[in-house]
């Protein structure tokens, strides 16, 4: 295992250990953040957490993080979701998951995925494969819409970027669609569980941890323009096989294979 994975695994486990314990607190602190999006103390204290801990084992890198911003400036830089998706945990869902990305030259190489109260964390290392729970695993065959499932977040987001009848006809193609939303959408499209993961709006600590796991589990990550990148504003995850088709629902283009 390369030490900067093994290094990011000690990190998650630390945070999951501090994020379950605030779990369905009664006393949970929840702040209203300048963009109307909550926070909790969790989400601080985790990435304050991490970015001590990176801090103290790699002095010269970059970081960047949802709820404190960028910090240094490095070729490698570790980008952080202390928790994705604050609105379920905050409500008591148990679908919420810590995300850590490591990029280099602004290439994620490291995804760390852990979502403990779902009992699953994946993690993935440039070229040398996708995990999940210690498991290695790989997207679907699945070649045709009708035969595919399709993860999403919320149908409000597709309104927003005035894609709202691109993703109804979109929806209506495929065999079954559910709005996970998140991080999970786009890990079951690793896992094979899913075959196409939509995030119409995202930020680059949403997405970087995302786009290494997917790929390293043979599926394709872009935005909604066919850029294989994780700060274009949006996020598509396929099995490879249905993007270029996915894509052109959106009216992107086919980008870089």
């Amino acid at each position: 295992m390369h030490p900067d994975l093994a290094f990011a695994l000690e990190l998650a486990d630390e945070t999951d250990t501090l994020i379950q314990a605030r779990f369905r607190a009664a006393d949970l602190h929840i702040e209203t953040k300048p963009d109307s999006t909550p926070v909790t103390e969790a989400d601080r204290n985790a990435e304050m957490l991490l970015r001590t801990r990176i801090s103290e084992a790699h002095p010269d890198d970059e970081i960047l993080g949802e709820e404190f911003g960028s910090e240094g400036h490095s070729g490698r830089r570790w980008v952080l979701d202390p928790i994705d998706a604050t609105k379920n945990f905050m409500r008591g869902i148990p679908v919420w998951a810590t995300l850590i990305a490591l990029e280099i030259d602004r290439v994620p190489v490291l995804g760390v995925v852990s979502a403990p109260e779902l009992g699953r964390r994946w993690w993935a290392y440039r070229d040398e494969g996708a995990f999940v729970n210690a498991v290695p695993m790989r997207v679907s065959g699945v070649a045709h819409l009708a035969e595919a499932q399709l993860a999403y977040g919320d149908v409000e987001t597709f309104d927003e970027t005035g894609q709202a009848d691109r993703f109804l006809a979109l929806s209506r193609s495929c065999a079954r669609s559910r709005g996970f939303g998140d991080f999970w959408s786009h890990m079951l499209v690793a896992e094979g569980a899913c075959d196409i993961g939509l995030d119409p709006i995202a930020a680059e600590w949403d997405l970087a941890a995302l786009q290494v796991i997917v790929e390293e589990a043979g599926g394709r990550f872009t935005d909604f323009d066919g850029n294989p990148r994780p700060d274009g504003g949006s996020g598509i995850s396929t099995n490879r096989l249905l993007h270029d088709v996915v894509l052109g629902a959106f009216g992107g283009a086919g980008g870089a294979q």
